[in-house]
């Protein structure tokens, strides 16, 4: 009897393989749909009219009111470092080392990925959210129904806005982490903000700033991308908003940690 309840009992193979199956073809299925995305997005950008007005609203969205968050962030991380630097660096007997390695520090990895995970929840969630209500409410039919492209105007002026803000963003975050964390080290120890600077920046080439700062722009490219994605493909009703809300910014957060990983290799192989 219990040897013909094990032949009879089904195998959880298949169940496991059909299921296995699936999440490959949502997998590869989001990726093509987002591949479908970007190639109307480029179609439409070679055709007129260019949409300047809502491209200098978008970037007055994106860039001077994610500034303050930015700059906060900025300044509270380069306090941080520069309290938490001190400590070790005085253990080793190289305090006078703290102004340099606060600037390479921030200037190099801080201050971008900061400034790209803040603005990846900041304009993330709102990208994903604003075409997300469009969406269900059926204004982006309504839009292209009136002449209007919907990718160059909605998406398009979004993706750019986001891309030319990330570095001029990342500028502003290095600024407040600087001068923040000379804030922080001349509380304990005083030393002049000239004197600050000059060893912190002493053999700083231009390709340090260049680098590691313009690799921001790809920052911007994935977050305007995800986030115009998510949100134009909102189903669902309110439900739906908030999923393309919450799906924009743990993708975009997600696709730029790996971009940098990947682009900080490229940066050391090219600016070594």
């Amino acid at each position: 009897m219990i040897a013909q309840d094990a032949v009879q009992a089904p195998s959880p193979a298949p169940a496991q393989h059909a299921h296995l199956f699936a999440v490959l073809e949502l997998f590869f299925g989001w990726f093509g749909e987002l591949g479908l995305f970007v190639w109307r997005v480029l179609r439409s950008a070679v055709r007129r009219p260019f949409e300047g007005r809502e491209l200098l609203r978008q970037l007055d969205e994106v860039g001077s009111k994610s500034l303050p968050l930015v700059a906060l962030a900025g300044a509270a991380i380069g306090a941080v470092l520069s309290l938490e630097s001190r400590s070790s660096l005085v253990r080793f007997g190289a305090k006078s080392m703290l102004p340099a390695a606060l600037v390479f520090s921030i200037i190099h990895e801080t201050g971008p990925i900061v400034t790209g995970l803040v603005v990846s929840g900041r304009v993330g969630a709102g990208i994903g959210a604003e075409l997300g209500s469009m969406a269900v409410t059926e204004q982006i039919d309504a839009i292209e129904a009136s002449g209007v492209n919907p990718y160059k105007y909605l998406a398009f002026t979004r993706i750019v806005a986001s891309i030319l803000m990330l570095p001029l963003l990342t500028l502003a975050a290095d600024f407040c982490g600087v001068l923040f964390g000379w804030i922080a080290d001349t509380l304990a120890d005083p030393i002049s903000f000239h004197k600050f600077i000059s060893q912190g920046f002493h053999g700083t080439t231009f390709s340090d700033f260049l680098a590691p700062t313009f690799r921001t722009a790809v920052f911007g490219l994935i977050i305007g991308t995800i986030g115009c994605f998510q949100g134009m493909r909102t189903k669902g009703g309110t439900a739906g908003v908030g999923l393309s809300a919450t799906s924009s910014v743990v993708l975009s957060s997600l696709f730029v940690i790996l971009a940098d990983v990947i682009l900080v290799k490229l940066i050391l192989v090219f600016f070594p």
